[in-house]
């Protein structure tokens, strides 16, 4: 069986955020790497039997993004140039963690949306929610209900096997679900974590696993700027 949770929300000022290792990212330049930018009308990625996964999404309250206007993705962009944009989109990314940023930016591009960039200080904070939960390895948010400061994403699967691929296919399966001219989704069924991640204005992301105690696995990614405004698209 799978449990699944998302809540969309009103524009609201940027917050403060909740923790202190976070730097201001909207005061940083936007990495000339940006310009690699990816697209395909028609990437995908590989579903897989999530059966006994559970994956949820809560978007957050609003924060500025910067404006790339002027860039435009590159077209007929194959799975080789997107990898090889993620990498260098991913400093000193190994193994996992670009695994997450290359497979939620093959989604990104299937929309034509510009990449991710993979972030040091969000994957910090993603690492430290999932070691809270290896102990128990319940599938929860790390934000109290009404206290989002960033977009998150959860995973959770019965066994060890389970990876970022895992993850990313089963949030992304929910494009089936949306439909962008009423801009909704299919009476009871969730799509928000699918639009998460393909949200126009977010830029940054960073994620994490862990094999609980018990043997199961617990991913989390966290998304900012934030998405899953009421009454906005996604792209």
């Amino acid at each position: 069986m799978n449990y699944l949770y998302n809540k969309s929300c009103p524009r609201s000022p940027s917050p403060q955020r909740p923790f202190q290792t976070m730097r201001n990212y909207h005061s940083l330049p936007l990495p000339l790497l940006f310009v690699l930018i990816l697209p395909i009308a028609s990437l995908l990625v590989v579903s897989t039997d999530a059966s006994t996964a559970h994956y949820y999404s809560k978007p957050l309250s609003s924060s500025s993004s910067p404006s790339l206007d002027q860039l435009r993705p590159l077209k007929n962009a194959d799975n080789e140039t997107i990898y090889r944009a993620s990498k260098q989109l991913c400093w000193n990314c190994i193994g996992e963690s670009l695994q997450f940023l290359f497979y939620q930016n093959l989604v990104r591009a299937s929309k034509w949306e510009l990449p991710l960039m993979w972030d040091s200080d969000l994957e910090r904070y993603a690492r430290w929610w999932a070691g809270q939960r290896k102990l128990d390895c319940k599938p929860e948010h790390s934000f109290p209900e009404n206290d989002f400061k960033l977009g998150e994403n959860i995973y959770w699967g019965s066994g060890s096997s389970w990876g970022p691929r895992d993850a990313v296919s089963a949030w992304a399966d929910e494009e089936k679900y949306y439909t962008y001219e009423t801009n909704s989704c299919e009476s009871g069924k969730v799509c928000g974590h699918y639009t998460q991640i393909v949200w126009k204005t977010t830029r940054r992301i960073g994620c994490a696993r862990v094999v609980c105690d018990d043997g199961d696995v617990f991913m989390t990614c966290n998304y900012d700027p934030v998405g899953n405004y009421i009454g906005e698209r996604p792209y």
